[in-house]
């Protein structure tokens, strides 16, 4: 397979293996998100049910649910970038410098767009 910059898929990429696994986490990462959007509704004042403390941490953890959401956010694009670049036949090789990415670099982080060198 050739892609849009000329490159045949890097040794010991699989393509399919790696659109299986992208897919497979953002299914996971949107079941999550939809799952704790309970988590992220605004605190109601309610002084006779939730008193001061209780109503700081349900804050507190209304803020944390939010952080969490933002990251899955942030991971989905990162997927999405990947899944685009698989479309591409771009995928496996760096964003940057067009060299390829370590296959073993993908199997630690399939979302990974830039080789080493890159990265650093």
């Amino acid at each position: 397979m050739t892609g849009a910059r000329g490159h045949d898929v890097p040794p010991g990429v699989d393509p399919e293996a790696a659109k299986k696994t992208l897919l497979a986490r953002r299914a996971e990462l949107v079941a999550l998100s939809e799952a704790a959007a309970d988590s992220r509704k605004a605190v109601e004042l309610d002084q006779q049910s939730i008193g001061r403390l209780s109503r700081q941490d349900a804050l507190q953890q209304q803020a944390m649910a939010k952080a969490q959401d933002a990251r899955r956010a942030h991971e989905i694009r990162r997927i999405d970038a990947a899944l685009k670049r698989l479309a591409e036949n771009d995928y496996g090789w760096c964003v940057e410098c067009g060299a390829a990415v370590a296959p073993r670099r993908l199997e630690i982080d399939p979302c990974a767009e830039l080789c080493v060198a890159c990265a650093r």
